[in-house]
């Protein structure tokens, strides 16, 4: 699996970035939403399998709720940290399987999936647009006015 993690990485690399910030984490409450339907539709076939889902959904949520939005308020991870913590729960998804032991389960193949569209939408999203960068810096710039 982390194969196929790494060859979506090597593939989106050159291509531009075309997914906007804001874009972006309707991808992620997409993807979650995905997670959280996989493990209620999986439980009664492997619960080891729903629970794997149920974390990596839950960790797509918690990183996306802790992200700085753009033209948000400040919070706990920049837009560009999410970024590479995106690739890391890419990988980290990508490893459930043997994690929870269910390499040899057809329901294995819904991680490899979801790392896929996961590393494909982080490799297009600009991190460091100008918008991102922009509406990152501007709740600062406020409060050190007023």
């Amino acid at each position: 699996m982390p194969l196929a993690y790494s060859a979506v990485k090597l593939l989106t690399k050159p291509l531009p970035k075309v997914i906007r910030p804001g874009a972006h984490f309707g991808f992620e409450y997409i993807t979650a939403g995905a997670f959280f339907a996989s493990a209620a539709m999986i439980w009664k076939l492997n619960k080891r399998a729903a629970i794997g889902a149920t974390i990596c959904g839950a960790a797509e949520v918690a990183v996306a709720s802790l992200t700085t939005r753009p033209g948000g308020r400040p919070r706990a991870i920049s837009f560009a940290t999410h970024g590479r913590t995106d690739m890391g729960l890419a990988l980290m998804t990508a490893m459930m399987p043997r994690f929870m032991g269910i390499e040899d389960a057809p329901q294995s193949k819904l991680f490899l999936v979801e790392s896929i569209v996961m590393t494909a939408v982080a490799g297009l999203t600009d991190f460091d647009s100008e918008e991102a960068q922009h509406s990152l810096e501007a709740p600062y710039e406020q409060r050190q006015i007023a």
